[in-house]
């Protein structure tokens, strides 16, 4: 079983890496083109991976939607997340935008209760608003500046993933995961796609090898993290996906040259401590709430 968690966690590191890389491609197609197009490209890139795998790995009965209303739901929701999250990254470094974009799993636990029907103790909540604190500390540049247009915009895009969590949930209540990965690409490409149409700028051919490179970690990314929840329980390799803000602070370094401030580690630090708590809180809580099944089944 250890050897099985120890992969499972490797998996996850993995998964956050290729994505940390997925995303730096991003930023560098958002220097060039806009948001709404580089969010097009993203889909585009990676709509031929999803359907290798599904050809590889499943019948294609799997791909028939049961409630596709909530998929072209989850499809738009995915433009105004990648939307944001372009737009985030094309004016903050790497690190600033994981920062503020890492709020989303305390958003997650948050929403659970109205949209899920969820219990959120007092503890959660607390964990919750301090972490929003973190993020609002990561928001201004300066102690008397203003709130960034970029880091609002990852707020939204950190916001607007997390109701796409949480219907996630309940798309697969009645749909496959390989279904709600597929059609939701798909919508986010044809809406992103269409959207794009006004603003279009034409894809120089230098920048074709970042495209490929777009479709090519976000496939590899998808399969370690389905791996990683394979083997692992949630709540066991769901920390590790703060090892983002490591690979976000190595690829400023070493591809733009720039260092997050003090600012940053301090707002970044309660974030982080926020989520790994909300984690605790679920993995001590699980034992108890599966005993307390037994006992009822009884």
């Amino acid at each position: 079983m250890q050897t099985t968690d120890l992969r499972g966690i490797v998996s996850m590191l993995g998964a956050v890496f290729f994505f940390s890389l997925l995303d730096a491609c991003l930023k560098q197609l958002a220097a060039t083109y806009p948001p709404l197009q580089v969010a097009f490209l993203r889909g585009a890139a990676g709509l031929p991976f999803v359907v290798a795998m599904t050809a590889l790995r499943h019948h294609w009965r799997v791909l028939i939607p049961v409630r596709w209303p909530l998929h072209i739901l989850r499809g738009v929701m995915s433009v105004i997340t990648l939307y944001s999250f372009v737009y985030a990254v094309s004016v903050l470094s790497l690190a600033d935008a994981y920062s503020i974009f890492l709020v989303a799993p305390l958003l997650v636990t948050g929403l659970s209760m109205p949209m899920l029907g969820e219990r959120v103790g007092w503890q959660q909540w607390t964990a919750i608003c301090v972490g929003l604190l973190g993020a609002l500390i990561i928001l201004r540049p300066t102690g008397v500046g203003f709130i960034t247009l970029g880091g609002l915009a990852a707020l939204v895009s950190a916001t607007f993933y997390a109701v796409g969590v949480i219907l996630i949930r309940v798309a697969t209540r009645t749909d496959t995961a390989p279904a709600t990965v597929f059609w939701t690409l798909l919508v986010l490409t044809i809406v992103a796609g269409v959207l794009s149409i006004p603003g279009w700028t034409a894809v120089r051919a230098e920048h074709w090898t970042w495209i490929v490179a777009i479709g090519v970690t976000g496939g590899i990314a998808q399969l370690l993290l389905t791996d990683a929840f394979r083997r692992c329980a949630a709540s066991v390799v769901a920390p590790f996906e703060y090892s983002a803000l490591l690979w976000g602070v190595s690829l400023d370094w070493l591809v733009w040259h720039v260092l997050p401030n003090q600012r940053m580690f301090f707002g970044a630090a309660i974030v982080v401590g926020s989520g790994l708590y909300l984690i605790y809180r679920e993995r001590t809580n699980a034992p108890r709430h599966a005993q307390s099944v037994s006992a009822s089944d009884v």
